[in-house]
């Protein structure tokens, strides 16, 4: 299982090209950035990272193959934006549905999560607060910190979309080999700004949101904290106060499975990461065990189908 990190010869600014076939191992491919991915949907996983790390300024397409449920938190004193690449399903952060011509933005220092379909495709700048500040006094563009850091996502007009888009597909082109620096910075830092200019905030619309999204948080609070107990869903709605029904819609809207497979999926990811961390003297079983799989076939045969191989391949593969 690969975590294949391509370098650019010495003394040259090329895009720096990261690859992975298992999805923590990619999210930790991503400078700088805390985060933990659980896949959702079934088969083998791919990612690959294009960044370009500047002073102050990140500029980087992730490509991931299948769907994933993402906890991300950016460095401190930073603002991040994501850009979802055209003609793609939609994604979700924070619950909140991402359209075409949405992006995303949070602060630095701030938890948030991602909800991503197969196949994904996004572009993300994250920029210093004082260097976009600065940049932002210079050029005469007020900047509302309100709608940056509070709201998740924004609205942009489709031709700025278009043409931000465009910046970064040349900018981040592994043939890109002649622009200095320099004037790569000041091109996204111009491209940030012009796409501040024209954001709009894109709030939740309804108090139902928020209240789903409560519902939510505390049941996989609960759940985190439970995670090799056998948890039902009576238990979940006696947590949460709300009816299986209404636990069951917040968890669709909010996150796109039910709470079962939720509980399901975070219970194989994490037992996936177990494996990989694993000591030399550890089997699959007894991690099984841990993570309350106790019907081993059973585990393995979904093991296999959300993750493509076995969990003994996945022991075997990492520590070889």
């Amino acid at each position: 299982m690969s975590n294949l990190m391509i370098d650019a010869p010495k003394g040259c600014f090329y895009p720096h090209v990261s690859e992975a076939h298992d999805a923590d191992l990619h999210a930790s491919n991503l400078t700088n950035w805390q985060q933990e991915y659980d896949q959702t949907s079934r088969g083998s996983f791919y990612g690959r990272i294009v960044e370009l790390p500047f002073d102050g300024l990140q500029v980087f397409c992730e490509h991931t193959s299948q769907a994933l449920q993402q906890k991300c938190v950016v460095w401190p004193d930073s603002v991040w934006l994501g850009i979802p690449l055209a003609d793609q399903e939609e994604s979700r952060i924070n619950g909140l549905t991402i359209h075409p011509n949405n992006i995303m933005c949070r602060p630095g220092d701030c938890d948030f999560q991602l909800s991503t379909p197969q196949d994904y495709d996004l572009y993300g700048l994250v920029v210093d607060q004082s260097k976009l500040m600065k940049m932002a006094l210079i050029h005469g563009v007020d900047l509302n910190w309100t709608e940056l850091t509070e709201y998740g996502r924004l609205g942009v007009p489709d031709k700025t979309l278009e043409e931000v888009r465009f910046l970064l597909a040349r900018l981040l082109s592994v043939q890109n080999k002649t622009t200095p620096p320099r004037l790569q910075q000041d091109i996204v830092m111009m491209a940030l700004l012009e796409v501040l200019k024209v954001e709009t905030p894109q709030p939740a619309k309804t108090q139902s949101y928020y209240h789903r999204k409560k519902v939510v948080d505390c049941a996989r609070q609960f759940l985190d904290r439970h995670l090799d107990e056998p948890v039902t869903v009576t238990q979940l709605c006696e947590i949460t106060n709300v009816s299986r029904r209404t636990l069951q819609y917040s968890f669709e809207s909010i996150l796109g499975v039910s709470p079962i497979q939720y509980l399901r999926i975070s219970r194989l990811n994490g037992v996936r990461r177990s494996l990989v961390q694993a000591k030399s003297d550890q089997s699959v079983s007894d991690i099984a065990a841990q993570w309350g799989f106790w019907h081993l076939s059973q585990f393995a045969k979904d093991y296999k189908q959300l993750f493509g191989e076995t969990p003994s391949k996945t022991l075997t593969g990492l520590s070889g």
